[in-house]
């Protein structure tokens, strides 16, 4: 990865446009201070990787169908896309971070690859689901991986460095100098999210996270 931070939109630009949709990608891309995007993949009933946040259609689409009830060509119709459709609107040079919401099943690895390459270039897999990860390790055990966390208690460190992670993507509170420090001391890199203003983006830069999930004012720069 660059050495400077990144900014990684946060579901895309969620003001112009539905988050997580293809719109979104492409208008968090159009902003020039945008390094990347942040999406949510789970899988539908017929095994296709699709790309929403929640477990359900409710909140968004007013529906309130669980996504592993619909198919892919069923949730197309509320405008959610498949993660290949994300993929290949992404712009190469934007960095992915490719938040996994459950464990995947084995067409990911395709999916991303085709994408991406076959060493996942200018991307990352995430989740906070260990068996996500475990699952990513062993179909694909040189791809990065961040685990994601709510802290940066030793605990979550040891567990990031068990799972064969590179790094771990917390909440922005948790991050600070020590934590940083007790990173890198065990050789992991730090991410953090869900940022909304410019102040604490320029703060987390400084301390060396080497990515930010952000939105609002904070996508602009």
């Amino acid at each position: 990865m660059p050495g400077r931070t990144l900014r990684l939109a946060h579901r895309g630009d969620w003001r112009t446009a539905t988050e997580n949709s293809v719109a979104a990608m492409d208008a968090a891309m159009a902003i020039a201070a945008c390094d990347g995007l942040e999406f949510d993949v789970r899988t539908s009933a017929d095994g296709v990787p699709v790309v929403i946040h929640d477990a359900s259609l409710l909140r968004v689409q007013g529906q309130p169908d669980p996504v592993e009830t619909l198919t892919a060509a069923a949730m197309a119709a509320f405008g959610i896309p498949t993660l290949a459709a994300i993929l290949e609107a992404a712009d190469r040079r934007a960095f992915l971070d490719v938040e996994l919401k459950t464990v995947p099943g084995p067409s990911i690895i395709e999916i991303l690859a085709a994408g991406r390459g076959p060493e996942l270039t200018n991307a990352v897999v995430s989740s906070f689901d260990e068996a996500a990860l475990v699952r990513i390790g062993r179909l694909a055990p040189s791809w990065p991986r961040w685990l994601n966390s709510h802290t940066l208690e030793p605990h979550v460190m040891e567990q990031a460095t068990d799972l064969g992670c590179v790094g771990i993507c917390a909440e922005w509170e948790s991050v600070d100098q020590d934590a940083m420090d007790r990173a890198y001391a065990v050789g992991l890199t730090i991410a953090a999210y869900t940022v909304r203003d410019r102040a604490t983006f320029d703060r987390l830069a400084n301390l060396g996270v080497v990515a930010v999930c952000v939105e609002a004012e904070a996508l602009d720069g």
